[in-house]
């Protein structure tokens, strides 16, 4: 009797062991990589120097091409600017687009243009519906203007 206790006692400890051993635990990592910011930046600020957008600047210092609602009038000695500028802009990925519409009024800003009160504020309305008017993504970029 008492082998068959030790029998059945060393019987059980080996299925114990035997189910201890077929449970896995299964740890899954997911890693998400991020795209590095600054490297990111960095690569922005080579295809802005790349493209300079001289056509860009040209066509936000020019005349009041929108209503006041932000909306698109048709004057055409503006027209070629524009599509100068879009076919420059094209060559600017989407996720560089705002940042190189930014730097564009930041430099017209920080030249002293003659630009002040409302034709400052027409050229920076003209530059946050830029993408708008080269049928671009995003649509729209948010611009601060810094007024001196």
């Amino acid at each position: 009797m008492a082998k068959l206790a030790i029998l059945a006692a060393t019987l059980v400890a080996l299925l114990a062991l035997a189910e201890a051993s077929t449970i896995t635990t299964t740890i899954t990592t997911t890693t998400i990589e991020e795209e590095n910011p600054s490297g990111s930046r960095q690569r922005c600020q080579e295809q802005i120097q790349r493209q300079q957008l001289r056509s860009c600047q040209r066509y936000l210092m020019q005349g009041r091409p929108y209503d006041e609602l932000g909306m698109r009038m048709v004057v055409n000695p503006q027209q070629q600017s524009l599509r100068q500028c879009c076919q420059q802009l094209e060559n600017v990925d989407e996720q560089c687009r705002c940042e190189a519409i930014r730097q564009m009024v930041r430099q017209q800003q920080q030249q002293g243009t003659e630009m002040q009160g409302e034709r400052m504020q027409e050229m920076v309305r003209k530059a946050q519906y830029l993408p708008q008017q080269c049928n671009m993504e995003p649509r729209q970029c948010q611009i601060r203007a810094i007024w001196f």
